[in-house]
């Protein structure tokens, strides 16, 4: 009687069981690329979601906020290749629609290296000519700290998620309370940003109608 140990047949045994072991392998090259399939390893974006922020005001972010590994063994960025960029989402708004803030932090170096990019290090900023009209360092609570690989190439750039602008002047003495609203019909407005130390070398302009 033929079993699993002692196989029987009129083949040499050593025959069954290279056919065994060859289906082995199959069944296991087959479970193997389901599990990749479902897995989907190096699916996830370049997002940085900044998570909870309020209007007006970037929130706190947390580890799992990020879609890169947070700390790592690379050393400190040197600021001369970290590029930051200003973004919003629109060129002009209608009247009543809030913009919404964002920045790009890149590093032009040719290898990865440590940069803190929580929200204790960000701040935008929000000019008209010479009048500073709005920060987000005004009123800003729950800053939080968060250290992350930045890998070069403007492609692995980190980008925060977007927040949105009231339409108000902000000032440290105006955290509470109604804020005055800011000037629309046109009106032309810049956005700044800041990542600790280094600062955007442009503005983003837009409109508020």
């Amino acid at each position: 009687m033929s079993t699993i140990k002692n196989p029987v047949g009129p083949q040499p045994p050593s025959v069954y069981w290279r056919r065994r072991l060859l289906l082995l392998a199959v069944l296991v090259a087959v479970v193997i690329v389901v599990i990749l399939i479902v897995v989907r390893p190096g699916s996830g974006g370049t997002k940085t979601p900044t998570g909870g922020q309020t209007s007006g005001q970037p929130g706190s972010s947390s580890s799992s906020s990020f879609s890169a590994a947070a700390g790592g063994s690379a050393a400190a960025c040197d600021p001369s290749v970290i590029s930051l960029t200003a973004v919003t989402d629109a060129t002009s708004y209608a009247a009543g629609v809030q913009p919404q803030l964002s920045m790009t932090i890149a590093n032009t170096g040719q290898s990865a290296c440590t940069i803190d990019v929580g929200t204790d290090a960000q701040v935008y900023t929000i000019t008209s000519g010479s009048d500073q009209i709005w920060s987000s360092a005004d009123c800003q609570t729950n800053k939080t700290a968060l250290k992350q690989v930045l890998e070069p190439g403007a492609a692995k750039a980190l980008s925060t998620t977007p927040f949105a602008w009231d339409r108000t002047r902000s000032s440290t003495t105006t955290c509470t309370g109604t804020r005055p609203a800011v000037t629309a019909g046109g009106a032309s407005y810049h956005l700044n940003v800041k990542l600790g130390e280094l600062a955007s070398k442009s503005s983003k302009q837009f409109l508020l109608q």
